[in-house]
């Protein structure tokens, strides 16, 4: 059966499909045509498609002569096919792309679910699931305490003046004064309408410069004479230009405007609130503060002083913060010279704009237990101040002052810790001009004065042609203020 195999040539040529690896090339070439170009090649380790391209598949499969086992058989193949240019391309294209092997031997893959697990394993995922558990419940008891312990206290208005019907003199007093209010300030406070008036309905305080010839000729601006001064010392109500003494006598190169609540609001603890958009100009000293009504401990600063907001008019690149800084501070102590604001004293930096370019709102809440200020929530805190010692002992006083007298302890006799932030204050709105008493330092951003020369308010006048053109917004404006007392009951009923 094998020879008559052998023997056989199918149509079309002598060596096909069906010829033994071993056949002779010799009669295959006898029988074949040379002249056919899809004649299949004889060679025998040629691919067995025998189109003239070698098997890289066959030889890795079993080597020379070994057949393709992925070929398709001769007779399944359009004989077109063979020798043609695009049949070439094609399974050449074929011919290099390997056959690799997926098969995993047994053994070579690891089956974790397999293996039986550790009993400890399972603290890694309950141990720290257990600690976020209980910080949470740590955090939302803290939470829940933190609400609960604040003190809501009941309030009850006692003002609320949004300056629609004008000025209410029944509330509002101006202080008129020439004396510099203990700081050297320049400014002459008026009781007329030039530095303190209504418009749009909103209340103004304007700085504006003194009359030239009150500066540079011998003159006396004496209030005492016309009634109109609101001061108790003489030097708080005359002052005058004495041009031979030389630069000490100077009356105020400035005027402006200074009201108080004194005679028409009042609070022992309880809110402030002040809406009101700052002045901008340099060397202006805008201020939202309280005063006591009655110096019941001593004069200042022993029965304190409560600044809900100081600002400077200058700008940004001013040294010690200008417009863009607000700051509030307590004043307490046994004299001037041992004067604690420093321990309560705060500052808040506006943020991307300044307090001049728009209207904020500066508030007080103060009870017998803390008193805090904020500008526009009472989130925003800018100074909080905690009663929960003695503010005498909180303040380390020195046994004697700087003259030598002895620092009387006048507040620990209350059995407050409070003391002297336990008495009824009234609330104070001003702009202030320069001053003598550091709040703005010597030797800074161009400071034309020095604080402790006698010439201080002659400089400052000498050097208004630097200044005055700053004035671009000299005014503060209010649009609002209301003050509440606070009414729960028993407030430290006064000794």
């Amino acid at each position: 059966m094998s020879a008559r195999m052998e023997d056989y040539t199918p149509q079309g040529g002598a060596h096909g499909y069906y010829s033994r690896p071993g056949a002779s090339a010799t009669s295959t070439a006898i029988h074949t045509p040379t002249n056919r170009p899809s004649t299949p090649n004889d060679s025998l380790d040629r691919n067995p498609f025998t189109d003239g391209i070698e098997s890289q598949g066959s030889r890795r499969s079993g080597g020379v002569g070994t057949p393709n086992p992925f070929a398709s058989p001769d007779g399944s193949r359009p004989a077109s096919s063979f020798g043609s240019s695009s049949a070439l391309a094609r399974f050449d294209e074929r011919a290099q792309r390997y056959f690799h092997s997926r098969r995993v031997k047994p053994g070579e893959v690891e089956k974790p679910w397999m293996d039986k697990a550790d009993p400890k394993e399972k603290w890694v995922t309950i141990l720290p699931l257990i600690g976020i558990a209980i910080g949470l419940c740590i955090s939302g008891f803290l939470v829940w305490d933190g609400i609960h312990s604040v003190v809501k206290h009941n309030y009850c208005l006692v003002l609320q003046d949004d300056f629609t019907n004008g000025l209410d003199t029944g509330v509002w007093t101006k202080e008129v004064q020439v004396g510099g209010f203990g700081n050297g300030e320049f400014e002459q406070t008026t009781g007329g309408d030039e530095n303190v008036y209504i418009e749009n309905g909103h209340l103004i305080i304007k700085p504006t410069l003194q009359d030239s010839k009150l500066m540079e000729q011998d003159n006396t601006i004496n209030l005492l004479k016309d009634g109109t001064c609101t001061g108790t010392t003489y030097e708080q109500c005359v002052v005058a230009t004495n041009m031979t003494t030389g630069n000490s006598s100077r009356v105020p190169p400035t005027k402006s405007g200074r009201l108080n609540t004194k005679k028409g609001a009042t609070i022992k603890y309880g809110r402030v609130e002040v809406t009101a958009k700052l002045p901008e100009g340099d060397w202006l000293w805008p201020a939202i503060w309280m005063m006591p009504v009655e110096d019941k401990y001593g004069p200042w600063p022993k029965s304190g002083e409560i600044d809900i907001m100081e600002s400077r008019g200058n700008n940004w690149t001013y040294g010690q913060g200008g417009n863009n800084i607000v700051s509030s501070a307590l004043h307490w102590g046994p004299n001037p010279g041992d004067d604690a604001w420093y321990r309560t004293n705060v500052k808040r930096q506006a943020l991307h704009t300044t307090y001049a370019a728009g209207f904020n709102t500066f508030g007080l809440e103060w009870s017998q237990k803390y008193l805090f200020t904020y500008v526009n929530s009472r989130l925003l805190q800018v100074l909080y101040t905690n009663f929960n010692e003695p503010l005498w002992k909180r303040g380390n006083f020195p046994a004697f002052a700087a003259n030598g007298t002895k620092n009387d302890d006048t507040w620990s006799q209350t059995g407050r810790d409070q003391t002297p932030f336990d008495r009824n204050f009234y609330l104070i709105l001003n702009v202030a001009v320069g001053g003598t008493n550091g709040w703005f330092e010597d030797g800074k951003s161009g400071k034309p004065w020095l604080d402790g020369s006698d010439a201080a308010k002659k400089d400052f006048w000498a050097n208004r042609d630097q200044w005055y053109p700053t004035w671009t917004q000299p005014q503060m404006e209010i649009s609002k203020v209301v003050m509440w007392q606070q009414c729960d009951g028993n407030e430290d009923d006064e000794l």
